[in-house]
């Protein structure tokens, strides 16, 4: 890693897990034993096992600074965030880093700042982009557009839940982050049902979380076991299987110099 890293950054950090199994395995994060559920937090005998025609590698980059992550207000689905400068340039970081690997595909939520973040990355590539609504950010209702310690003081029960107990924060029986769990695996189905070896993803913090937590077979309750930064990357490898090997989580040498990344 390049000198001035800051924040979570684990290179060839590597975990095996099946992504669609019942077994139970246990792996290591952050110096945690975590026992390996089944898939999900409402598991049936109906999730499938899911096979991809080639081997694939997901580079996942979490979008740059929005007006809300600078304003540190909860952001959630709402539309009403936006990339700025300093986030249009972490884009730039972004695309430069990436500049001498080939993607077949381009995958990104359509909210703005995440689209806005995909478009920089993939100015020059001859493949459109494509806009999946299973890359949305988690919908926090009547959290989101608050600044952080005002929904601290006026939701105190709610917010400390979200805070600290995210996986039982709920609002009329529904509950965001169990719900993500199911969207991450909608979305990672329609990722790797895509041609090609290679695919690029952009997306938000909280699915990010949950698309690598899906992937390694890590319930909901995991949410907070690490953290992304705003254009941190994230490596995997799937092979046949549609098994996922994490090769790198929260890269983000790109953002203290001029890396490009050779993987």
């Amino acid at each position: 890693m390049g000198g001035g890293v800051v924040g979570v950054c684990l290179i060839n950090t590597h975990f095996n897990f099946p992504l669609f199994n019942d077994f139970t395995n246990i792996c290591k994060v952050k110096n945690h034993t975590i026992s390996r559920r089944k898939f999900g937090i409402h598991c049936s005998s109906s999730t499938p096992d899911l096979s991809i025609i080639t081997a694939k590698k997901i580079t996942i980059v979490r979008h740059g600074l929005s007006s809300w992550n600078a304003e540190s207000r909860v952001q959630g689905s709402s539309d009403l965030s936006v990339l700025t400068d300093t986030g249009a340039k972490q884009a730039e970081r972004c695309r430069n880093a990436l500049a001498d690997i080939h993607f077949d595909r381009c995958f990104s939520s359509p909210i703005t700042r995440a689209k806005s973040t995909a478009e920089i990355i993939w100015q020059g590539r001859k493949e459109p982009l494509v806009f999946l609504d299973s890359l949305k950010e988690a919908h926090l209702f009547f959290l989101e557009g608050m600044k952080n310690e005002d929904a601290k003081k006026i939701y105190p029960k709610e917010y400390t839940t979200w805070r600290e107990d995210p996986v039982n924060f709920h609002v009329n029986g529904v509950y965001p982050i169990k719900k993500l769990w199911d969207t991450a695996t909608d979305a990672w189905r329609e990722i790797l049902s895509t041609p090609g070896e290679s695919i690029l993803v952009v997306t938000h913090k909280s699915m990010l979380r949950a698309l690598v937590c899906t992937s390694l077979g890590l319930g909901p309750e995991r949410f907070r076991a690490f953290d992304v930064d705003n254009g941190g990357m994230c490596v995997f490898n799937f092979n046949k299987r549609g098994e996922a090997m994490l090769h790198s989580l929260n890269m983000t040498s790109h953002m203290y110099g001029d890396h490009t990344y050779l993987y």
